[in-house]
């Protein structure tokens, strides 16, 4: 949920519930929101309201607590949590019998030993909290700076304090594992404060940070996705797509989770077409396929001994000519099923730079030998003919 008091009784539109300089679309205000939709609905008498609550801490991050103290909490309310060692404080983002589905959703046992909410948050820890957020950025330029003097292969994403100011939790991504031991010493001696090092994934770094993706909307994994599944390059030869890295790959630098959605369309599409390694055998010549179009149910076939030339076939007549091949017989040739007959286009070089040679600049240009102008035959000129031009000069300025 979003701060209730981010725009109002600001005059230069700077937010001053969650300071973050922007406006609630950003600092995961609203990351994973979930709608309430049983926020109107009355509980049956004699049902208890279900005691644990979801509360939201910086860039999305989310976890369950019981209300022990039976608090009257609302979304949106700042509250003190129980923290190993010290509080923590957060925001809660849902109350009521949606906590329990969601705590089924992820597997936790509402019934066991879950974390409890001390208070709703005073002046003090708000103010302790805000002061401790506005120490993060500074500290994660300095932790990549010790970082690169030690020279460990591992980048230091984000950083996070505890709501009490007791513990900092350094966030990194690295491909390989990192010795940190000398670097939690430093770390220690320059902040100051307790330091807990977590690794996360490069799914999980661009979540927590977000960004705007190549479609131009908020990132998938950083707005409503929450299981990151394996992406193959599979996905994108299934759907017909270039191999380019620079366009298949996130911000993240795998492949994108999109290339999941349509991946199931696809591949029930392409159930009802032929293998694409399909060969077909004429009395013309054995042909093979060349290119698919799944939306239109198209084929296209060349002869082995003419590629220049594509015959462009519908599945069903591609399946007739299969089932003649498979009862040892031949069809005529592709021309008899073929839709339209297309060549493919000649290569022609267009050179873009211009076209001269690259050497063009290498050479002095010759210089043109000034031509002589000749005279009118009848060019009897006076003085009384010429006329000297007027030149009219205006000040428009005002004296």
């Amino acid at each position: 949920m979003a701060c209730t008091n981010c725009s109002t009784g600001t005059k230069d539109g700077t937010p001053r519930g969650c300071k973050n300089n922007g406006t609630c679309g950003t600092d995961s205000c609203n990351k994973l929101t979930v709608f309430d939709w049983l926020s109107n609905m009355n509980l049956p008498n004699g049902e208890v309201a279900f005691d644990c609550v979801e509360i939201r801490f910086k860039n999305g991050r989310k976890e369950f607590y019981r209300n022990t103290e039976n608090l009257t909490l609302s979304i949106g309310d700042v509250v003190a949590t129980e923290a190993s060692p010290g509080h923590d404080v957060g925001i809660i983002t849902l109350t009521g019998e949606l906590v329990r589905i969601q705590m089924k959703k992820k597997g936790v046992d509402f019934k066991g030993e879950v974390p409890k909410i001390y208070r709703k948050a005073s002046q003090k820890d708000i103010d302790i909290w805000s002061d401790a957020r506005d120490k993060e950025e500074p500290m994660k330029v300095k932790a990549r700076e010790i970082a690169i003097r030690l020279k460990l292969e591992m980048k230091i994403s984000d950083i996070e304090f505890q709501g009490d100011g007791s513990k900092a939790i350094f966030y990194y991504t690295a491909n390989d594992r990192v010795d940190f031991r000398q670097l939690i010493k430093e770390f220690a001696q320059s902040f100051k404060t307790r330091i807990e090092m977590k690794q996360v994934g490069f799914r999980q770094e661009a979540a927590r940070l977000g960004g705007i993706g190549s479609c131009g909307r908020e990132l998938c994994c950083s707005t409503w996705l929450t299981d990151f599944r394996s992406v193959n390059t599979s996905a994108a030869r299934y759907q017909q797509l270039s191999l380019n890295p620079q366009k298949l790959a996130g911000q993240c630098g795998k492949l994108k989770c999109c290339l999941n959605y349509e991946l199931d369309t696809y591949l029930d599409a392409l159930k009802d077409f032929p293998e694409f390694e399909t060969k077909l055998h004429t009395e013309k010549g054995d042909a093979i396929c060349q290119k698919q179009d799944i939306f239109k149910g198209l084929m296209w076939f060349a002869y082995t001994d003419n590629f220049a030339n594509w015959h462009v076939l519908k599945i069903e007549h591609v399946k007739e000519i299969v089932a003649l091949n498979k009862e040892k017989k031949r069809a005529t040739s592709l021309e008899d099923y073929a839709l339209e007959i297309a060549a493919l286009p000649e290569k022609d070089f267009n050179n873009a730079m211009g076209q001269e040679s690259l050497t063009r600049f290498d050479q002095p240009k010759k210089k043109k030998k000034p031509t002589k102008k000749k005279k009118p035959d009848n060019a009897t000129t006076t003085n009384t003919q010429i006329k000297k031009p007027t030149i009219i000069i205006k000040n428009d300025a005002k004296k």
